[in-house]
């Protein structure tokens, strides 16, 4: 019995453990170095195929800042990510928009 409670706070703790050092690595501290992100979208203009890829310091910025459709287009935000660009971009261009039209 002492043992198994032993080993629930021992998980108890590296669980919550874990938890903080994620949560906490997403914390902006002016204080900090400086983390970058950046993104590329490509085309194969022999094939029409396009891609969108992201790094970044910061963890899962892939589901917010990497966009795209078949047929459509690729859209890539960054900085401070309003999740509804990705969307909104892809709109624009599915409406006939150019890149930087909808870009402006």
């Amino acid at each position: 019995m002492k043992l198994s409670l032993l080993v629930f706070f021992v998980l108890q703790f590296a669980i919550l453990n874990t938890l903080f050092s994620i949560t906490n690595a997403q914390v902006y501290k002016p204080d900090s170095p400086l983390a970058h992100t950046y993104s590329i979208v490509a085309i194969d203009e022999s094939t029409g195929d396009m891609g969108v890829a992201v790094q970044s310091h910061w963890f899962s910025v892939g589901t917010i800042v990497s966009w795209g459709e078949a047929g459509v287009g690729v859209v890539a935000t960054q900085s401070f990510v309003n999740p509804a660009f990705g969307p909104d971009g892809l709109a624009l261009l599915k409406e006939g928009k150019s890149p930087r039209e909808a870009l402006d």
